[in-house]
């Protein structure tokens, strides 16, 4: 069960309501009128919560779970207790993420202006908009409705947020325009300036960075993410990008569509993301390449040349996965045989 002081429970909600819900279908020993008060992890979980099975590797945490409910694919219920509800789904996780929400319920601030929120005579703020304590948002500002801007973030002049965009504390934005329904934790900087200079030597000098970051709609930026606006060109964060904590995109990247960027992640200037393009943590793309549609870099890659369309690539620098793993493989056997 979550701990109350920090998340409110919304339910609760009977296993019949549940599935209608989340499309699953009831299985086991189901009980449609059984009714739960939260959610647990297998181990964890009483007869009052549901919990989810989405990995082979803790089936026997499944089998020995009390969990009143527990989302499974149907290939795995033979594995459940005696007596447990089944709500079968092709998809645990996603059904899981789904009644989660349902039972904890984001907090919102109220639809007000705090006091102590400076906001400038010419901004205009949609309906429904929160304000909390200490925010600045300077002139000519547009937010839109039912947005909400945390406490002592900095909204620079020009800026357009729209409709339901959730701006966590101490967020500065600047030379942006974003979508609807963009979601900016705690500390993230957007719309910096771009890291740009001219050679001048013993001294250098700053390259004026003229462009903008367009974000789109349903974009999720993490902690301390920072997106750098462009030289000229924009930078672009394409709808329904997820990108984790810790990020560093330079400016004049683009992202497409769908792309994860976890986090500590960096993405030089002026390189290109295909639409749902993953990018696993510590990675480092290197500028002016191109990343095609649905690639994938694993993990400390170091990509320095351009990836095809839904290739998977890793190590440093990244060549094929395949390549990689048998590079990893002859260097083990070598030092193996320099031990003996």
């Amino acid at each position: 069960m979550a701990d109350p002081r920090f998340f409110r429970a919304a339910g609760p909600y009977s296993v019949s309501e549940i599935a209608s819900l989340t499309g699953a279908t009831l299985g086991g020993e189901g009980d449609g009128s059984l009714v739960l008060k939260g959610v647990a992890p297998l181990d964890g979980a009483t007869t009052d919560d549901l919990s989810f099975l989405s990995n082979r590797r803790y089936i026997e945490q499944f089998g020995a779970s009390r969990a009143g409910a527990v989302f499974v694919v149907p290939a795995l219920a033979k594995h459940a207790p005696a007596g447990m509800t089944l709500l079968l789904t092709p998809n645990p996780y996603l059904a899981y993420a789904v009644a989660a929400g349902a039972f904890y319920p984001e907090t919102v601030l109220p639809p007000v202006v705090a006091s102590s929120a400076f906001v400038d005579e010419s901004a205009v703020l949609g309906e429904n908009v929160a304000i909390a304590h200490h925010a600045v948002i300077e002139s000519g500002v547009v937010i839109g409705a039912g947005s909400r801007i945390g406490a002592n973030s900095l909204i620079g002049a020009g800026v357009v947020i729209g409709k339901d965009c959730r701006i966590g504390a101490n967020v500065t934005i600047s030379h942006c325009l974003m979508g609807d329904r963009v979601t900016a934790f705690p500390g993230a900087r957007i719309g910096q300036d771009g890291f740009g200079f001219a050679p001048n030597p013993p001294l250098y000098v700053r390259i004026p960075q003229l462009g903008r970051v367009i974000i789109g709609d349903d974009v999720e930026i993490g902690a301390n993410t920072t997106i750098d606006r462009g030289a000229g060109p924009d930078t672009i964060i394409g709808t329904g990008t997820m990108i984790d904590n810790l990020v560093q995109i330079a400016h004049n990247v683009q992202l497409g569509r769908g792309c994860i960027i976890v986090a500590q992640s960096g993405i030089a200037g002026s390189s290109k993301l295909g639409d749902f393009v993953t990018v696993g943590g510590n990675a480092a793309i290197s500028g002016h390449l191109t990343v095609g549609d649905g690639a994938r870099v694993a993990g400390g890659s170091g990509v320095m040349r351009d990836i095809p369309a839904r290739a998977t690539v890793g190590g440093l620098p990244s060549v094929s996965l395949v390549q990689w793993l048998r590079q990893t493989a002859i260097l083990d056997r070598l030092a193996k045989r320099k031990e003996k």
